[in-house]
C-alpha cells in the first residue's frame, strides 16, 4: 500500500525478495498539469511494470474493501507513504500484522513531513524505521531502525531518495524477521516523540532575522516544495541554492551587501547568505550571475 515515488523502491524490493505480492493498493489516478488529465501514481506505474494485481479504492474504510483484502489471506500489509489512515478492522486482517516504513528515527518526527523537518531543524542524522502499525499515527512498536547521516548541502530531494532506498532494504529484513519470529516489536518512548507537520506554501517565506546557518537549512529543507522564497521589489524570488558566508556585524537583515557584481549576498540575523541559484516570478531558474545581468540589484536593497 503506497502512492508516491518514495514507496516505489520498497515495492520493487519486496517483489525481488521472493515475497508473493497479492495486490498493490494505491490512490486513484488524479488530475494533473494544466490540462488536468488523469495521472497514475508512481506506485501504480511500478506495479504495472511488475505485473502486480492493482487496487485503487477511493476509500479503504469500507466493509467491501476490508472483505476484498481479507479474501486474499495476506501474511502482511506493507504500508509506505500510502496517504490514507488504515482503520483498526483492516489492521487486524493480515496474519503477521501491518508494517509501515517511516523516514525518521521514531519516535522523532512522526507525521507527514519528517524528511523536510529533519533538514529544516539542522539535524545531522535521521533514518528509517519499520514499525508494527497500530491505530495511532506512527506510534506502533519499532521492529527495525537504520540511522542515515544527513550530508552537508543535502536537500529534501537527495535525502528523500537515499531514505527510500534504505527503507526498502530494511523493510525486506523486517519482513523476514517477523515471519521467522526472530524480530519482535519494541514499544516507542512516547515521551520523546516529536511531530513533523505537513508544510504549506506560505511556510517557505524567508525570515532574514534568522542566522545564516538556519537559513541554509531552511533553503535546503524547503527544496523542492514549497520552495524558500523572499520578495525583491515587491516580486517573489524563489531561492533554490544558497550558502553561508561571513558578513560584517550590524547590517540590516535582508539587505543586499556590497560585493562582486556577479554575487548576490544578503545579510542575515547572523552572518550572511549568498544566493547561488534563484527563480524570479514567471521566470526560469538562473545562476545568480545570470539573474543579476538582467536584474541588477544595488547594495542596500532590502529583501523581505
Amino acid at each position: 500500500m503506497g502512492t508516491p515515488e518514495f514507496a516505489v523502491p520498497s515495492l520493487r524490493a519486496v517483489c525481488k525478495s521472493g515475497c508473493r505480492v497479492l495486490a498493490v493498493v494505491t490512490q486513484p489516478d488524479r488530475p494533473s498539469g494544466r490540462g488536468k488529465s488523469l495521472k497514475p501514481s508512481p506506485v501504480k506505474v511500478a506495479a504495472q511494470e511488475l505485473d502486480c494485481p492493482l487496487l485503487q479504492p477511493e476509500s479503504i474504510r469500507t466493509e467491501a474493501f476490508r472483505e476484498a483484502i481479507q479474501a486474499l489471506e495476506p501474511d502482511f500489509l506493507v504500508v509506505v507513504a500510502f496517504g490514507q489512515i488504515l482503520p483498526p478492522a483492516l489492521l487486524r486482517v493480515p496474519r503477521f500484522g501491518a508494517v509501515n516504513v517511516h523516514p525518521s528515527l521514531l519516535p522523532k518526527y512522526r507525521g507527514p513531513a519528517p524528511i523536510q523537518w529533519a533538514i529544516l531543524n539542522g539535524e545531522r542524522e535521521t533514518g528509517v524505521t519499520v514499525i508494527r502499525m497500530d491505530a495511532g499515527m506512527d506510534t506502533g512498536d519499532r521492529v527495525l531502525c537504520s540511522p542515515v547521516a544527513i550530508r552537508p548541502g543535502e536537500t529534501t530531494v537527495t535525502l528523500h531518495d537515499r531514505l527510500a532506498r534504505e527503507g526498502a532494504r530494511v523493510l525486506v529484513s523486517a519482513l523476514e524477521g517477523l515471519r521467522s519470529g526472530a524480530l519482535k516489536g519494541v514499544p516507542q518512548d512516547h515521551s520523546q516523540a516529536t511531530y513533523a507537520p505537513l508544510l504549506k506554501k506560505q511556510d517557505g517565506r524567508i525570515d532574514w532575522t534568522r542566522t545564516a546557518r538556519e537559513l541554509d537549512c531552511f533553503v535546503r529543507g524547503m527544496n523542492p516544495w514549497p520552495g524558500a522564497f523572499t520578495f525583491l521589489g515587491g516580486r517573489r524570488l524563489v531561492i533554490h541554492r544558497a550558502r553561508r558566508c561571513p558578513a560584517p556585524p550590524g547590517r540590516l537583515p535582508g539587505s543586499v551587501l556590497p560585493g562582486p557584481a556577479h554575487a548576490l549576498v544578503v545579510a542575515a540575523g547572523e552572518q550572511a547568505l549568498e544566493l547561488l541559484e534563484v527563480q524570479p516570478a514567471s521566470g526560469k531558474r538562473l545562476e545568480a550571475a545570470a539573474f543579476l545581468r538582467g536584474n541588477p540589484v544595488s547594495p542596500g536593497v532590502v529583501l523581505g
